[in-house]
């Protein structure tokens, strides 16, 4: 065979050379542009905007957000350091009439986790999804008697109402008012799915007489054994929201929920140390509209986008103060912020997040 000589060849070498220095030039590039999770995580107040949500649930953002008051007579916003009690309008006037409806029902109160970030996009920290300020997580531990310190809605830890071995609620845990709380959320027609763990959706499917058309919108996932995740739709004024498929028709306590009693559901994940996407996400993989939405001006303060019974959506397009002029939410690329500083790292005692699958 005949080879060419070396002087030949290096012209296809030079090229070749080139070639791969380009690639890791690309690769440099890319790998060097800001975290959305850093940049969403860094930002302390809403946009000052209409509320409007963008995107997937797992793959967003949202604009004019409220803050649910930390306090209520019938709530208590938990881990407030982690800045999470954020979401669109509808989200927070309904958990406020989730923990007024309950306690009716016969439910002490609601402690209320993680809704969303104050311009939602992926945390720094938990869940995938939560990023359109549709999503709020409630505990299955009902408020005590007397109000929490801020101590300890930090460290106090959550009831875990599932046993990890059998999958089967405690049944020493469970009340009647746990049934009668879940109802109720699911009673709302804007809730569209309520995330328990596949045990409590077993005891749901199990006890409940009479009415279980209600139980459609319980589903069954991993964790959510502290809290359960209730989830509405797109809301009116958001046409670049993306809704999740409609839930099945049935109560789901056939086939699909038999399946999270195998071995299946419960395998170590083939790949555990695979990167979770709101780590590797930038804006590029975002809605257009999120750069604007993480570039817009911050709301006038906090007092100004606490809801009080419809009031907040009204400031929080309010004109800000003169030396913070209002603009426009767009597509348009905008300066990135010189420096995105996360919150302060989450505590680890008892926060109740979702668990993922066993092994991720």
């Amino acid at each position: 065979m005949n080879l060419r000589s070396l002087p030949e060849r290096k012209p296809f070498l030079t090229a070749a050379l080139a070639l791969v220095t380009l690639a890791a030039l690309a690769a440099g590039a890319i790998s060097a542009e800001p975290r959305a999770k850093d940049l969403f995580g860094a930002r302390k107040l809403p946009a000052v905007a209409a509320a409007q949500s963008f995107g997937f649930y797992s793959k967003g953002c949202f604009a004019g957000g409220v803050a649910l008051p930390m306090d209520g007579p019938t709530w208590e916003v938990m881990r407030p350091s982690r800045n999470r009690r954020w979401g669109h309008p509808a989200m927070i006037a309904l958990i406020e009439k989730l923990s007024r409806d309950a306690q009716a029902d016969g439910w002490p109160g609601l402690l209320v986790g993680d809704v969303s970030q104050p311009r939602g996009g992926p945390m720094t920290t938990g869940h995938a999804s939560h990023q359109i300020g549709l999503d709020a997580d409630i505990w299955l531990t009902p408020m005590p008697k007397r109000p929490l310190t801020m101590a300890q809605r930090e460290s106090m830890s959550a009831t875990l109402m599932v046993d990890e071995k059998t999958h089967l609620v405690k049944e020493a845990l469970w009340t009647p008012q746990h049934t009668r709380l879940l109802k109720r959320a699911a009673s709302y027609p804007e809730v569209e799915r309520i995330l328990v763990n596949p045990g409590i959706k077993k005891k749901l499917c199990d006890t409940v007489t009479g009415d279980r058309s209600w139980l459609r919108k319980i589903r069954p996932f991993w964790g959510h054994d502290y809290h359960f995740h209730m989830r509405i739709g797109c809301q009116p004024g958001s046409p670049f929201c993306k809704a999740q498929e409609t839930t099945p028709d049935d109560d789901g306590c056939g086939k699909p929920l038999a399946w999270w009693f195998t071995e299946e559901p419960w395998r170590p994940n083939k790949n555990p140390d695979a990167p979770k996407a709101r780590d590797l996400m930038t804006m590029a993989n975002l809605p257009k509209q999120c750069q604007g939405v993480v570039d817009a001006p911050d709301a006038p303060s906090l007092e100004a986008v606490t809801y009080r019974g419809g009031s907040a959506a009204a400031i929080a397009v309010a004109e800000p103060a003169p030396d913070a002029p209002a603009e426009t939410i767009s597509s348009g690329a905008g300066s990135m912020p010189a420096a995105a500083n996360a919150f302060a790292p989450t505590p680890k005692i008892g926060i109740p997040v979702p668990r993922p699958r066993p092994g991720n």
